[in-house]
């Protein structure tokens, strides 16, 4: 269990850092990939995304929690909560985003590392300065 917890919190931080060969690692060759419209992505099409979607924001930090995680074999399945805060100096003095929701995520062994298979985010909110690449 605690290989599972280990390589999500690694994804969080390694985003957080903008370590995007690290994020590619993370991930098996095809990931089904849903953070609102679900597809069959790659590891090098989620990192672009990010990579592009995170250029104007100059700080992230996510921070998981309360993981649940049921080990079956060779897979694996994984819950947890998330927040992830968005920093951005603005003439507004609006500088910050948050969002917080939930992460389900499907892992497979591929020799001794986990990969991801599937990743899912839950939206439950967000708050500040929705706007924030303006």
């Amino acid at each position: 269990m605690d290989a599972i917890v280990d390589v999500i919190t690694d994804l969080f931080i390694r985003t957080d850092t903008r370590d995007w060969e690290g994020v590619k690692k993370l991930f098996a060759p095809e990931v089904a990939f849903d953070m609102g419209q679900p597809a069959k992505m790659t590891p090098q099409q989620i990192v672009d995304a990010w990579k592009t979607g995170l250029a104007p924001i100059e700080q992230i930090h996510h921070q998981a929690g309360n993981f649940k995680v049921n080990v079956r074999g060779d897979e694996a399945d994984a819950f947890c909560y998330g927040i992830a805060f968005h920093y951005r100096k603005t003439t507004s003095g609006q500088n910050t985003r948050t969002f917080v929701g939930s992460y389900e995520f499907k892992l497979r062994r591929a020799g001794s590392d986990w990969k991801i298979t599937a990743f899912k985010f839950n939206l439950k909110f967000i708050d500040g300065n929705v706007n924030l690449e303006e």
